[in-house]
């Protein structure tokens, strides 16, 4: 797999059927390694070993109701009171990030309402916070650190 704009990281991997598998900390189970899954299981690990989220904090791909249609969000990131820190959106390192991608994930954001985005595919990352009153987001040279009281 391609080297991504992050540190390095260990992974366990898994040989089935001529089909490579890597090991997801949060979903507990080894999910098929495509370019899209190199790039959320590197932001998976940037999350726990550089901003220090619990792993109880982190949800991985999982359905979200966007105007009556089933909508899987990549990664969200929970406070301890159950509110919404983090949306993020992965791509493909091949897949340019454009205005359509962060209009996917502001739809998401109108559901969940999120305080922090975070856009990436692998080799480039856009961080934003949300200004939920003026309806926009404010990049971001990165997302805060955990800390227990967010």
């Amino acid at each position: 797999m391609q080297k991504l704009n992050f540190p390095e990281y260990s992974f366990r991997f898994k040989n089935s059927e001529n089909k490579v598998a890597i090991f997801d900390d949060i979903r507990k189970k080894f999910i098929l390694l495509t370019p899209e899954e190199w790039v959320r299981q590197h932001v998976v690990h940037f999350l726990l070993t550089a901003k220090n989220f619990p792993k109880s904090h982190i949800n991985v791909e999982k359905v979200v109701k966007i105007n009556g249609m089933n909508k899987r969000y990549d990664i969200v990131v929970y406070r301890p009171d159950g509110s919404i820190f983090l949306i993020v959106e992965c791509k493909a390192p091949y897949v340019p990030i454009t205005q359509t991608t962060f209009d996917q994930i502001a739809r998401y954001n109108m559901v969940l309402n999120a305080g922090y985005l975070m856009v990436t595919n692998g080799l480039n990352h856009y961080f934003c916070q949300m200004d939920n009153e003026a309806e926009r987001y404010i990049f971001l040279k990165d997302i805060p650190h955990y800390t227990p009281i967010l």
